[in-house]
């Protein structure tokens, strides 16, 4: 089984090393873009090692992640979405680089890179945390509430480390333009997150007691 996995993990990182590439740097006109490059160490080389440690540690958790496909109508069109919104978000910044748009500044793009490996970080935490974490909304055999570390904070802490990872993508970057492409999350993540409480509410015991428990979805004191 973990030959199997080892394989389909491997094919679907560099296909999405290819594929993200590809929208960056066609539209770029060359690989001569410092922005450019740094993105795809900064997403690619921590991804990279996070599927190393779940092959070793949690083979069931990354097989999860590699297979995942929504079932819920509601979330079809959101997830068509946010892939349209990636694709416009990587070529307009492409394109930036090829026309010679004005780029953001160093201390821009330095806090981006900040921003987006601590997300990754904290992503790396919800994993840790939550076992049952997945990519589509369900709901497993024997699945308990989470409530404590971060789920202590916010009901919905993957959504909260993906938010602040996709907006400072951008800002790696230099992209202005993109950035306000990527501001398109916001209300998307919000329909997801008020979709997936709904469902929850009625197929996970103890959930309700847990939205009264813990105020917050996404932000703490803010939503």
């Amino acid at each position: 089984m973990k030959t199997g996995l080892l394989k389909e993990a491997m094919i679907k990182y560099i296909s999405g090393v290819l594929l993200v590439g590809l929208l960056l740097f066609v539209p770029a006109g060359t690989f001569r873009w410092n922005n450019g490059l740094l993105f795809m160490g900064l997403l690619f080389i921590p991804m990279f090692a996070a599927g190393l440690v779940m092959y070793a540690k949690a083979p069931e958790l990354l097989k999860s992640r590699l297979n995942a496909k929504e079932k819920r109508g509601e979330q079809k069109g959101l997830i068509a979405y946010s892939g349209l919104m990636f694709i416009a978000a990587f070529v307009i910044a492409g394109l930036g680089k090829r026309l010679g748009w004005r780029s953001l500044p160093q201390w821009a793009v330095a806090c981006g890179s900040v921003i987006f490996l601590l997300s990754y970080l904290m992503f790396a935490e919800v994993l840790r945390e939550n076992s049952y974490l997945s990519r589509t909304i369900e709901v497993r055999e024997g699945q308990k509430v989470v409530d404590t570390g971060l789920y202590g904070m916010v009901r919905h802490p993957m959504y909260s480390a993906t938010l602040t990872l996709f907006l400072s993508m951008p800002l790696i970057l230099g992209s202005f333009p993109s950035f306000i492409i990527m501001l398109s999350y916001i209300p998307m993540i919000v329909l997801r997150i008020k979709d997936e409480e709904k469902f929850l509410e009625q197929e996970l015991p103890g959930y309700g007691e847990y939205e009264r428990k813990v105020r917050f979805r996404l932000l703490p004191f803010i939503w």
